[in-house]
């Protein structure tokens, strides 16, 4: 404890120290200031406005002159140009060793063209809805959250789902849309890349090419092709804000997926253009250091892109109300740079992110903020791999079943992940898969899961992992995942669609699959009323009874003690006298096998609230002990 009060005093003190990032359009009526930060081997810089966002040649171009430097040493160099330049466009171009480098958008662009390669001045008040100053975040405590992982192309896209705006982010403002997610119980709906990525050609919508978004170009401009007018610079900003303001107004909190740990390439990013190889980390020999997997990793240990995300993350929270963060492949960033961020942000911003590299770092691996480092970093937490792949088996091998299967030796990474990654005297770290040791302080660190927009989705790798499953046996597994995760101490967190039977084809990896592997098909609620049935009060049943979202270790610890474990089945009871929790006793009994199992309780007669597919708070029946029945492949809940 010692140690991490320490920690986080460091943190604070350099979080004093950190000058902001300078701001690069400052826009009035009557003059715009123009800035930015260099290298000290900066010889020029040169702004270019413009009448479009693409194309034609500049009207003006006007030098910035060095206007001293900041407190991390970077040369400061700005422009005021008189007149009202609103609707504008502009580049930035540096000039290093005698030659310019190329125009981009600059590093902190708020505003852009389509496809972003020009900024553009706004008057950032023109783009707020009405009532936009009254909107709120709703309060939900982090224990309590549900989250929801969406796609804004895949939720809305196919004609069955009834939605008008279709791929944009004014879907999410329709009543059908809201509708549906309140019904299924979610609060908190975790949005893939929504920022401005390189990948799509917003000029050529109509190609209908596909991306998830993990291609970053303008870190702080909302996407132009999720918005009605990809070349005016105000609909994408206004449509992000009405998304945002209609979720609000439903009770449902908005995360963000930021992909800070690298750029869509090196040489065409803005970062390179404005400083050469100060925002990348570099191997001994020269090379780039390659741990995102994407060609290029930033080196957030740096103060250059350690302020940039600080500012950046407070900047989507002040202009866009944004009340989240997922962090992409967060083991490429530095457990320094994470804890400054999470001091620099609200505490009821909730932060998560993937607690591991997709490859090796420049950076001493044990500063980096690896899932095995969540301990040191309070208020952050991390998905758990472990429950993950206890249920349906390795990310490695898509064939390679587990828990669901009836599978035997997987039961202490369920228990693990049941518990919040926490320390729990019952759980056997020895013979838990991927974690040694705990690493969360609290439940409310672990993201509870069993699949995501990467990797197949859970209907897929069912199908890969069982050869010759039958649909009612798909369902069954299906809702019995999905009741580990829901009835975990961590974090809820589903890929959207689950809740409709969604497959993508067999594909392990969509990131650019057309809408015909990725579209959600909305006729499956139809079809499988059963499946949003169970979701919804699965969801209602976590959301009503604190006993499954305690949000305290010690609590945890206390009340939660689990039963003995059988081949493929896990049982737990959480003991009474828990603060509002209207149950005494109830225990939840996962039975993976294919056989009809028994479970010994103590003596009692307890009403079951959940039983062979079925959920009912109000009873299902009664069952007696000292021994009761656990139907195959599902799960069974009962209380006295």
């Amino acid at each position: 404890m010692k140690t991490l009060v320490r920690a986080l005093a460091a943190v604070m003190t350099m979080l004093l120290s950190l000058p902001a990032q300078a701001q690069e359009v400052s826009y009035t009526a009557q003059s715009t200031t123009f800035g930015t930060i260099t290298l000290a081997k900066a010889q020029a810089v040169k702004l270019r406005l413009y009448d479009d966002g693409v194309g034609g040649k500049p009207v003006k171009t006007i030098a910035l002159k060095k206007q001293g430097v900041d407190k991390n040493g970077y040369p400061q160099w700005s422009a005021v140009v008189k007149g009202d330049l609103k609707g504008k466009f502009y580049t930035l171009d540096v000039k290093y060793d005698g030659k310019f480098g190329g125009e981009c958008a600059g590093l902190s662009a708020r505003a852009v063209g389509v496809n972003g390669r020009r900024g553009a001045v706004v008057d950032m008040a023109e783009t707020n809805p009405q009532g936009w100053d009254q909107d709120q975040s709703p309060t939900i405590d982090a224990r309590d959250l549900v989250l929801y992982e969406m796609h804004h192309r895949d939720f809305s896209i196919d004609p069955s789902s009834g939605l008008k705006n279709k791929g944009k982010f004014l879907a999410l403002t329709e009543p059908r849309a809201i509708a549906h997610l309140k019904a299924l119980g979610i609060n908190a709906v975790h949005m893939l890349p929504s920022f401005d990525y390189a990948s799509v050609d917003e000029s050529r919508l109509e190609d209908n090419k596909y991306n998830w978004g993990y291609d970053p170009l303008n870190y702080n401009v909302p996407e132009g092709g999720y918005s009605t007018n990809p070349a005016d610079p105000k609909s994408r900003i206004s449509e992000f804000k009405q998304m945002v303001q209609a979720l609000h107004k439903a009770g449902i909190k908005v995360i963000l997926d930021v992909v800070y740990n690298h750029t869509f390439n090196i040489d065409g990013s803005n970062f390179q253009h404005i400083m050469p190889d100060e925002f990348f980390r570099k191997n001994q020999d020269g090379t780039y250091s390659n741990g995102s997997g994407c060609g290029n990793e930033t080196a957030s240990d740096r103060p250059v892109m350690r302020d940039y995300m600080i500012e950046s993350v407070k900047y989507w929270v002040e202009e866009y109300h944004i009340d989240g963060f997922r962090f992409d492949l967060m083991g490429v960033h530095d457990i320094a740079t994470m804890n400054a961020i999470r001091a620099a942000l609200p505490p009821h911003i909730y932060i998560y992110g993937e607690g591991w590299s997709a490859g090796s770092c420049a950076y001493p691996a044990d500063e980096l903020g690896m899932k095995a480092a969540i301990y040191k970093m309070p208020g952050i937490a991390a998905f758990s791999d472990d429950i993950r792949d206890a249920l349906r088996g390795p990310f490695s091998d898509d064939h390679q079943a587990a828990f669901l299967a009836g599978l035997p030796g997987h039961e202490e990474s369920i228990k693990m992940g049941i518990a919040g990654a926490i320390k729990h005297s019952q759980v056997d770290y020895s013979k838990v898969n991927y974690s040694t040791k705990p690493w969360a302080l609290q439940p409310t660190q672990m993201i509870s899961y069993v699949s995501c927009h990467d990797d197949m989705c859970l209907v897929d790798r069912l199908k890969s992992s069982i050869p010759g499953i039958t649909t009612d046996e798909l369902i069954r597994l299906d809702l019995l995942a999905q009741t580990a995760v829901f009835t975990s101490q961590g974090v809820p967190f589903m890929l959207s669609g689950e809740e409709m039977l969604r497959d993508k084809k067999g594909m392990h990896n969509s990131f650019e699959s057309p809408d015909s592997i990725n579209h959600l098909d909305w006729t499956n609620l139809e079809k499988y009323p059963q499946v949003f049935n169970y979701y919804s009060k699965l969801i209602a049943l976590r959301n009503n009874h604190r006993a499954f979202h305690m949000g305290d270790a010690d609590m945890v610890r206390n009340k939660l003690e689990f039963l003995p474990t059988q081949d493929a089945l896990v049982a737990y009871h959480i003991k009474s006298s828990i603060p509002g929790e209207p149950w005494n006793d109830i225990y939840v009994v996962l039975n993976g096998s294919k056989r009809v199992r028994t479970v010994n309780v103590p003596q009692g007669s307890y009403t079951v609230v959940c039983r062979n597919i079925a959920i009912d708070e109000n009873g299902l029946g009664t069952i007696e002990g000292p021994t009761v029945t656990v139907p195959a492949q599902s799960a069974l809940i009962f209380h006295n």
